[in-house]
């Protein structure tokens, strides 16, 4: 403590002013270069060097400046980073383009707004300058607000800072500290940049930055070599039935028999694997009006040896309330049913009179009831699976009960809602990153693609091409144990994020 107190004592005590209107549009450029540092770009350093020209605009500056920074800085994040949500409102819903346009609009708006608030709590509560202010309190308080956006029912937990660091030494935290781990880490060295430029004069002024940084990611490189999980049982023979069916056809009367016939085909081709995994909603129809056809898959697998897992949408017994469930058939028949759905998509959080006109996406089952969150794995293949469908799986802390419990992570899903467009492998990395957290194989089967199958560690083990209809066989190996992250889950981050926050702003008070 004393070490700090004098180092922030010797720092300079006020930040040079920058004009207001060149300050805006650096926050929003460097706003837009951070979707790069995701994939499928993959320019991991933006993900320290974006956050830290912020964190300098934000120096000295008073809370309605600061607010306006952040809200310009998340307006270049999402704006290039979630444009993609155009070509599902407008060219699937579809909407017509000025309803699309100011839907994103909106949806950039208020996700920018988080950052807003980060930029005025910012000038409200941190010093000015100082270590308290760059390795403490800004790369925390950015922390907690990344975690507040992504938490809860309605959160989206998108372009979190932590998920670009997939295929870096970074990704040994994974199963320590989890993703916002991860985040943490990137803004502290996001700090040090701001550290170093400050104390660019000082002819020592670099050791510290520079030494705290070859720390972070020298305990990476140790930690991907620690084997936080365990073996549980013998080679198992997957395959990864992807139909391809064009989104904007799917749904069409006149498609069903056609679609149904096709993963018929798939499947046949599929027999002989142990565990045969379908897309989302992969068959356009009511899984309670083909039992019929249901029946005759699970006969062919099993005859084979072979469980399937696919994803259907259901009507519940009540007969009022609909899903978006996992169907596993095996020596008999039992549901997961998705747990996190869509705003605005599968679910309306709205007065029931105003739906109709909100629903921007032409399903013909909407909205969807939430599944229950306290769900038994799934078992097929004879394994426990811990099952997401979809974009749930980027609430990771909301899979660590299902995981832990499981041998298998399985993630169906159906990202050709948003075409050719980055969305895809920005979810693909989400995916990774929940193998990375719970050291266990993952596999994930798309209606168009991205399907694969992913290791424990993150990497991909086998990819099928993209659209086009296929069959993606591979080998999986079960694995028991918590890790870290598993048994304690954010928490341990976010106390210390609290902690620092509450620190630096008790030094502001008493510099």
């Amino acid at each position: 403590m004393k070490v700090w107190t004098r180092a922030a004592r010797a720092w300079p005590a006020r930040p040079l002013a920058r004009p207001q209107t060149l300050a805006l549009a650096l926050a929003l450029a460097s706003g837009a270069l951070l979707p790069l540092a995701f994939a499928p770009f993959g320019a991991w350093p933006l993900a320290i060097a974006c956050p830290a020209v912020l964190m300098w605009l934000w120096s000295g500056t008073p809370p309605r400046r600061g607010a306006a920074l952040g809200f310009c800085f998340g307006a270049g994040t999402f704006g290039a980073g979630t444009w993609w949500l155009y070509i599902s409102i407008h060219v699937f819903g579809p909407q017509p383009v000025w309803i699309s346009v100011a839907a994103v609009v909106m949806f950039v708006a208020v996700l920018a707004g988080y950052y807003a608030l980060q930029g005025w709590l910012a000038a409200r509560l941190l010093p000015a300058t100082g270590p308290w202010r760059w390795f403490a309190g800004l790369p925390a308080l950015w922390l907690l607000v990344e975690f507040w956006r992504g938490s809860f029912q309605l959160g989206f937990p998108w372009l979190s800072l932590g998920y670009s660091q997939t295929d870096t030494w970074l990704a040994g935290y994974a199963p320590l500290v989890g993703v916002y781990g991860l985040s943490a880490l990137l803004l502290v060295q996001a700090g040090a940049l701001n550290a170093l430029w400050e104390r660019r004069a000082h002819p020592r002024g670099w050791v510290a930055p520079f030494a705290l940084v070859v720390l972070i990611w020298s305990g990476g490189w140790v930690l991907t070599q620690v084997e936080w999980t365990r073996t549980a049982g013998g080679p198992l023979s997957v395959a990864i039935v992807q139909g391809a069916i064009p989104q904007d056809a799917k749904w069409q009367l006149d498609n069903r028999v056609p679609t149904m016939e096709l993963y018929r085909r798939l499947n046949d081709q599929a027999l002989g694997a142990r565990l045969i995994v379908w897309p989302e909603a992969a068959i356009p129809e009511l899984a309670n009006e083909i039992p019929g056809y249901l029946a005759d898959i699970q006969a062919s697998a099993r005859a084979h040896n072979g469980d399937v897992v696919m994803g259907v949408v259901r009507l519940a017994d009540n007969g009022q309330d609909y899903y978006n469930s996992i169907l596993s058939l095996t020596s008999g028949v039992a549901f997961y049913d998705k747990r996190h759905l869509v705003p605005f998509v599968e679910t309306f959080p709205v007065p029931a009179f105003v739906r109709g006109w909100l629903q921007l996406l032409d399903l013909p089952y909407s909205s969807f009831a939430f599944g229950p969150e306290n769900q038994a794995p799934l078992r097929a293949a004879g394994v426990n699976l811990a099952s997401t469908i979809c974009y749930e799986d980027a609430f990771g802390s909301a899979q660590r009960n299902l995981a832990g419990r499981s041998e298998l992570l399985v993630n169906v899903t159906n990202d050709a809602w948003f075409g050719r467009s980055p969305a895809r492998y920005q979810h693909l990395q989400i995916s990774r990153m929940r193998a990375l957290e719970v050291q266990r194989f993952l596999v994930r089967a798309g209606n168009d693609g991205v399907s694969a199958i992913v290791g424990p560690r993150g990497e991909l083990v086998a990819v099928a091409p993209e659209y086009q209809s296929t069959v993606l066989r591979g080998t999986v190996v079960p694995r028991s144990g918590l890790s870290p992250y598993i048994r304690v889950g954010n928490w341990p981050v976010l106390l210390l994020a609290f902690g620092a926050v509450a620190t630096a702003g008790y030094r502001r008070l008493r510099p």
